[in-house]
């Protein structure tokens, strides 16, 4: 029995042929007429005649191409690619330009080590989002620079030598930004971005501490250097006990002004946690950021992503503009070049899409993160689910009079992906379109990869699944998201998406309207400032430029629209 109830069969393929019957042309011409020779030479061009025919019967057979309608949401003609062990794995016919994201990745790394850096345009539609030829010729500069100044380099040796000083004399060739592994894997990613970005903008190498399992999460995004921070890296050990009370936290020591500007110290740490208070928000004024841009290690620990308060940074503002023409694509093109899963992780990424999402002609992603306290699933937030997907018409109706259901010749499948730590969403909707026909006649498959009951930061495979299931929300064609959730930001950003945002409950009742459409893909920075560094007092930062507004999710949150 066949369990995928998306897989289509193939119609027979019909293949027409000049006609059964052979043409004697022996008999249009007197066999007086003829002599030996005239009469072999008809039989041989007869010959000839009949496996050209068979030739071309043949040819109509193996090079048959499905009509457009068999095609899989817009992908070419499939084969099956060597994928070192993923047999599962597709690939279609693509120019470079398609397999490099349009330039915005480098060419010459070595597939076979990371599947999914060339393999994850064959699994979504082409972006409608262009990098800017600008952004492209920076990360390529960029590249250059981290492989002259990476680990191991004689840069990067003379550069670790001032982590023992107090205080440098002169400015070495290369600067440092250090990315402390800290939070969830939505924050971590979004982090990684936003700290990468400041790199971009402040000529600083950016050097990823791996924690418990950045190394098995994601591959290398730069060509011949590594991007991992040393295991032998000095100050490893203190990572776990940096805060705001630390000796060299820049908030610190503004707030006790134990800063001495004529002096560069060797390194700072910047605590840009969501506890971080408003001595720490000073990175974000174009003045201070004077004083740390002479500093040669920048220590940063953030689970936010602060992008958005950094195009309020006047010395920032013209460059982000040549990189990001269009403002709301930072982290969409930033996230597609950093981050590709591992030859594992992009493993359970391509089975469970080949096998659940791939023959369907729409396929709707719905992540739920649920905060309230016990154990779900709640009534009120699978009502909310249900109003937000019908009433937006994502989802049908169910009919429950039975024999009135509206019967179509050629159903419309719709595939429903649901992520969530618990199981009881994507039960209810399976059980619901199971035991009732659709309104519409549209044929609904509801799936979820994985119920883990509750969230287990440290443990590598939840990571693994849950760096999975992102992706896999990402490659949907519309995605339902909820408020707050980091994980649905990478997927939406990742994806080129504008979601439908599940507003957040309150006294577990279904909000009304349940859900609203982003203003953008971009994620929401949840912790902004409040501060307008000139006028040294409290400000509204949602309201300074037409590009930075308020989230629909969290009102005092900033986004880029």
């Amino acid at each position: 029995m066949d369990q995928n109830p998306y897989r289509r069969r193939s119609s027979p393929i019909r293949t027409t042929t000049g006609g059964s019957k052979s043409v004697n042309f022996s008999e249009l011409v007197p066999m007086k007429y003829l002599s030996s020779g005239t009469m072999n030479l008809t039989r041989t061009f007869t010959t000839c005649l009949i496996l050209c025919s068979v030739l071309v019967a043949f040819s109509m057979i193996f090079n048959h191409h499905p009509s457009d309608s068999n095609r899989i949401m817009g992908f070419a003609e499939a084969r099956v690619l060597d994928g070192g062990g993923f047999s599962n794995v597709t690939k279609i016919d693509s120019n470079d330009s398609d397999k490099l994201l349009g330039g915005l990745l480098a060419s010459g790394f070595d597939e076979g080590s990371c599947l999914s850096r060339y393999q994850s345009v064959l699994y979504r539609k082409p972006s409608p989002y262009k990098p800017s030829p600008y952004l492209i010729s920076k990360l390529r500069n960029y590249e250059l620079l981290h492989k002259r100044c990476g680990p191991g380099t004689e840069s990067y040796k003379e550069a670790l030598k001032k982590l023992d000083q107090d205080h440098i004399d002169g400015n070495g060739e290369c600067k440092y930004v250090v990315w402390v592994s800290f939070s969830g894997l939505g924050n971590r990613i979004l982090s990684v971005a936003s700290v990468f970005l400041y790199a971009l903008l402040t000529d600083r190498i950016l050097l990823v501490d791996r924690g418990k399992d950045m190394d098995e999460l994601f591959c290398e995004p730069f060509p011949g250097m590594s991007w991992l921070l040393p295991l032998d890296f000095p100050m490893t050990d203190q990572f776990d006990g940096l805060n705001q009370k630390s000796s060299r936290c820049y908030g610190g020591m503004v707030k006790n002004q134990a800063i001495d500007t004529e002096k560069t110290l060797s390194y700072l740490y910047l605590h840009l946690v969501h506890d971080y208070g408003d001595h720490d928000k000073m990175f974000f004024c174009e003045g201070d950021q004077s004083l740390i841009g002479k500093v040669p290690w920048l220590i940063v620990k953030t689970d936010n992503y602060f992008v958005p308060s950094l195009w309020l940074i006047p010395g920032f503002d013209d460059e982000l503009n040549k990189l990001f023409p269009e403002k709301a694509t930072v982290f969409h093109h930033l996230g597609r070049y950093l981050f590709h899963p591992t030859n594992q992780v992009w493993g359970l990424v391509t089975r469970y899409y080949e096998a659940y999402l791939a023959h369907a002609d729409e396929k709707i992603g719905i992540q739920v993160r649920v905060f309230d306290v016990g154990a779900g699933p709640f009534q009120h937030v699978m009502d909310q689910i249900s109003s937000c997907t019908q009433k937006e018409r994502l989802l049908p109706e169910v009919d429950s009079q039975v024999e009135r259901s509206r019967q179509v010749r050629t159903p419309k499948h719709k595939a429903v992906l649901v992520t969530s730590l618990s199981s009881g969403y994507s039960e209810n909707l399976k059980s619901m379109y199971w035991e009732y026909p659709t309104s519409t006649g549209e044929i609904i498959g509801v799936h979820q990869p994985s119920q883990e009951g509750y969230q287990q930061t440290e443990k590598k495979m939840h990571n693994g699944k849950a760096l999975a299931e992102m992706y896999l929300l990402s490659l949907t064609d519309n995605l339902v998201t909820s408020a707050w959730s980091t994980f649905g930001y990478v997927a939406q950003g990742l994806g080129g998406l504008k979601p439908w945002i599940l507003y957040k409950p309150e006294n577990r009742t279904a909000p009304d309207p349940a859900c609203g459409r982003a203003m953008s893909m971009e994620p929401c920075f949840h912790a902004p400032p409040f501060y307008d560094c000139k006028a040294k007092t409290g400000i509204d930062t949602g309201k300074l430029v037409p590009h930075v507004r308020h989230c629909e999710d969290m009102s005092w949150g900033l986004k880029l629209v």
